[in-house]
């Protein structure tokens, strides 16, 4: 992913042409505006939405961002005029959204954690029972 340059500084490798997959590590080169400028050229829009369905939680939030706020944009509309329900729609459809999402991603990061728990206790496992092994093996 990334090499070390002479200098000491880290450089992203470059990624095949016909992969736009997220780079989620790379280092500052120091210059904002540099920096500014990489970044922008990796959005997509049209690659974003394609891809909207691998991203974790993404759908989910979503759904239940579009449906919260329709119903509650639909209810305020008919008690209290288009403009008021409009607004109510979208500002329902932010807050589920993102919170329905920050859930979803704190669960994901707790099991996350769990699974990295497991792989690091596993060695343990096995050398406890190759010890306990050898214990009733030698002892005897």
């Amino acid at each position: 992913m990334s090499s070390a340059s002479g200098d000491g500084t880290q450089v992203a490798s470059s990624q095949p042409s016909g992969s736009r997959r997220p780079i989620y590590r790379v280092e500052s080169t120091g210059n904002f505006w540099q920096d500014a400028r990489e970044a922008f050229k990796r959005i997509s829009i049209a690659d974003d939405f394609q891809r909207l369905g691998e991203m974790p939680c993404a759908r989910n939030s979503l759904m239940s961002g579009i449906a919260s706020g329709v119903g509650v944009g639909v209810i305020r509309i008919m008690s209290a005029g288009f403009l008021v329900g409009s607004h109510w729609a979208v500002g329902t459809f932010m807050v589920v959204s993102l919170g329905t999402w920050t859930v979803c991603q704190r669960n994901i990061e707790a099991e996350r954690r769990k699974l990295q728990k497991v792989v690091e206790e596993m060695p343990k496992r096995f050398i406890k029972q190759k010890d306990k092994a050898t214990d009733e093996s030698g002892g005897s």
